[in-house]
């Protein structure tokens, strides 16, 4: 890729442009080879700026928290972007409507909520990743969703078009948006409703409580592997692999979680062909063993 004039805007832009970047560290797996291009923009017109220059000459990824993805081995043939501080804003529109910059993480959107008095989105303290992460995975957990508190969606195109969508015109699916992927977030607007604030403290550390029951933590995994198949089983995608798989399952340092079968770990240096073995083999057990076909939750980059 010619990256030239990449390199001379690099010296001027308001944010960071790095080439053949490491992305080992950028993401919950520990997992990565290099990217040509790693853009952290610290403001809206510098975004806008990179991408009317950088016009599509090689591919483009949006990088959140790094908590559900999978990069591949080898190096990324286009540009990382990850979205600077200017992103991470929270800001109170009325006493029961947020507005949250696509990079700030979900948690700290549900502990400004709580201290605001506003209930709706507490269970965005149990899922680690940003903002713009939910909304292209309409995350959630505990029977709620993103798509149940969003208003609207304000982001940009590949191209540096500027645009806000309300929720209402979106099709929302289990764990997907129906939106192009040639989009990035930048923030989002959500409702919730007025409550006491020490009974939305009280449900949070509830929430909380069972996830880090059931859930490990403080290792090296990118969260829930597989969706659960609800549309083909009454069972969790856990249940059904700990029913298909041998629990010492493993590729190299890629194993199953203990704790969690949907969980699947780095133990230490496994590479992306090994997870991607993983996967692959959990996902032909499960389906020979029970005839559900596993669909992924996590995003493969390549």
């Amino acid at each position: 890729m010619e990256t030239d004039d990449i390199k001379k805007l690099a010296l001027s832009i308001d944010g960071d442009i790095f080439f053949n970047q490491s992305i080992k560290n950028l993401n919950w797996f520990n997992i990565g080879g290099k990217t040509e291009i790693f853009f952290k923009p610290n403001s809206l017109k510098s975004l806008i700026e990179y991408l009317k220059l950088y016009a599509l000459r090689g591919k483009i990824f949006i990088l959140g928290k790094g908590s559900n993805v999978l990069f591949d081995d080898d190096i990324y043939k286009g540009t990382i972007i990850k979205l600077g501080k200017s992103f991470s804003n929270i800001t109170l529109l009325d006493k029961e409507t947020i507005i949250a910059g696509a990079a700030v993480s979900q948690k700290k959107v549900s502990e400004f909520a709580k201290d605001r008095n506003i209930s709706g989105l507490e269970f965005m303290s149990c899922i680690p990743g940003s903002i713009g992460g939910g909304i292209r995975m309409n995350s959630g957990c505990f029977k709620k969703e993103f798509k149940d508190v969003l208003i609207s969606i304000q982001l940009i195109d590949f191209k540096g078009v500027v645009r806000s969508i309300p929720t209402n015109k979106i099709n929302f699916n289990y764990r997907s948006i129906e939106l192009p992927k040639d989009l990035i977030f930048l923030s989002a607007t959500f409702k919730g409703k007025e409550k006491k604030r020490e009974e939305i403290y009280n449900y949070m550390n509830k929430l909380n409580a069972i996830k880090n029951m059931a859930q490990p933590t403080k290792i090296k995994t990118s969260g829930s592997t597989f969706k659960n198949p609800i549309d083909q089983t009454d069972k969790k995608v856990w249940e059904l692999i700990r029913l298909s798989v041998p629990t010492e399952t493993h590729y190299g340092d890629a194993v199953i979680s203990e704790k969690h079968a949907n969980f699947f770990v780095n133990k230490k240096n496994a590479k992306s062909v090994d997870m991607k073995s993983l996967i692959k083999f959990v996902k032909k057990k499960v389906k020979d063993k029970t005839g559900v076909k596993l669909e992924l939750e996590i995003v493969l980059v390549e």
